[in-house]
């Protein structure tokens, strides 16, 4: 079982600017979503950044309400919680595959998220990954979109002396330009 594996975890990082997060979860199975909102809360508390959170019907929401907030929002990063629970139709494959789809797409646009939803074959898989105590995935999902935000500010730093420089004033007016 995975619960009783060793994983290696990178280290903890911080900013010299506090980073904004929202998290965006399906609550559909309540108490699940609750353990993975703690974790997360912790993580990024842990982190030294803030957050917000924002509740969708389900997990095929996730992904819309994370790109909206990217269009129309001012977040460093998202943490997409939720869980889906294997049923007797093919509905779980499509809300898996769907939901994973659209959150790899917003990532590969260049948004920091962390995935926190679940996708078990039953409650008790649920609950071990939920719970801060055990596996605690939603503070991992919030690490991964912390750390994508750490990467993201050390690659996307200004570099100075790249480019064209901007006409002065002064120069632009008399011509020599």
């Amino acid at each position: 079982m995975a619960g009783s594996e060793q994983h290696y975890t990178l280290p903890r990082g911080s900013f010299t600017k506090p980073a904004k997060v929202l998290i965006v979860v399906a609550p559909y199975y309540k108490d699940i979503a609750d353990q993975l909102i703690e974790g997360a809360r912790a993580e990024i508390e842990a982190w030294g950044a803030t957050h917000e959170l924002i509740e969708v019907p389900g997990a095929l929401e996730v992904p819309t309400a994370i790109a909206m907030a990217g269009r129309m929002g001012d977040y460093d990063a998202y943490v997409a919680l939720g869980c889906v629970i294997r049923g007797e139709t093919t509905h779980y494959d499509t809300v898996c595959n769907d939901s994973s789809r659209g959150i790899t797409l917003l990532g590969l646009q260049g948004l920091c998220i962390g995935n926190g939803i679940l996708t078990v074959e039953n409650r008790d898989q649920a609950l071990a990954r939920a719970r801060v105590a055990e596996q605690n995935k939603g503070g991992g999902a919030a690490a991964a979109a912390l750390h994508l935000v750490a990467l993201s500010r050390k690659w996307g730093a200004s570099k100075s002396g790249v480019g064209f420089l901007p006409a002065t004033d002064e120069a632009s007016l008399s011509g020599k330009a």
